[in-house]
């Protein structure tokens, strides 16, 4: 039987999170699952994740993993909750320690560990898991972060932001350790897969001329349809697009909750004396 996907999409970050699942044996994965987080009180909340908990306990499906495609920087994850809830392991790509690397000098963060020892396993390319009787490969495809993964299960592949749906086209390469030639390239790894593979889709944001979300597409449908890929772009002709329009974006409203977060696996900074945790804005440094 192949993989069944269910996906649970959060508007206040327009992430998608998506439950794989091995319909013989029961276990589950889930990709990419949001913490709640507002940022004007500094608060955080679990519904998000709590409905895909009380999803996986109605289904009486066991969790085996927790994976995220990269270091995401529009949401908080909230595998620590889920993983203290429900057991499973959490993963990520081996860049993640580049990541680490980079954000901890940049938010000061002494005696941090840039080994990726906050996560159970660390991915590299040709990695490949377990979901029950479904074999799973780890693709690295970096570009938009140095630890952007495509798990690809069955026949359905979890490709983060390096690719959104065709009619929005491809993740942004401007934040440090982007780079828009090597997404080019990670870009080709994934359409390399057979055309009938289908593609889970980590953020949506409508486009232009359709009035609903979405989040699943097709290896074909990327390669006749996607507006930054289609009609044979030349890497340099990508690489020079994208820059350009990298060069107008603002930043994601969460990226320095998000980052500071999630380099940690999830986990909240341990709290100071007085039992709170805080969170650091550097100032002019991005």
């Amino acid at each position: 039987m192949p993989a069944n996907v269910t996906t649970f999409f959060d508007a206040a970050t327009n992430t998608a999170t998506h439950v794989v699942t091995d319909p013989a044996s029961k276990t589950c994965a889930v990709v990419d699952p949001v913490l709640d987080f507002d940022a004007a009180s500094g608060r955080t909340s679990t519904s998000s994740a709590d409905a895909i908990v009380d999803y996986i306990e109605a289904e009486g499906l066991s969790l085996l993993w927790i994976l995220e495609t990269h270091v995401h920087a529009d949401h908080l994850t909230a595998a620590p909750y889920i993983k203290d809830r429900l057991g499973g392991k959490t993963g990520i790509g081996v860049g993640v320690t580049k990541v680490q690397d980079v954000f901890g000098d940049v938010f000061g963060l002494q005696d941090f560990p840039t080994d990726g020892r906050q996560f159970d396993q660390l991915f590299s390319d040709g990695d490949s898991f377990e979901i029950g009787a479904l074999s799973g490969i780890v693709i690295e495809t970096p570009g938009h972060t140095p630890a952007c993964c495509t798990f690809v299960v069955d026949d359905a592949g979890f490709v983060g932001d390096t690719m959104f749906m065709p009619d929005s086209g491809t993740a942004r390469c401007d934040f440090p350790g982007g780079d828009a030639a090597t997404l080019y390239e990670s870009i080709q790894k994934i359409l390399a897969l057979p055309a009938k593979t289908r593609l889970f889709i980590c953020h949506d944001y409508k486009g232009q001329d359709r009035d609903d979300f979405a989040w699943e597409t097709t290896v074909a449908e990327q390669k006749e349809e996607n507006i930054h890929v289609r009609d044979g772009l030349t890497k340099e002709g990508f690489v020079k697009f994208r820059s350009e329009r990298d060069a107008t974006l603002s930043m994601p409203k969460l990226i320095l909750p998000s980052l500071q977060v999630n380099i940690r696996a999830g986990h909240l900074p341990a709290p100071d004396d007085n039992g709170v945790s805080y969170l650091k804005i550097p100032l002019n440094a991005l």
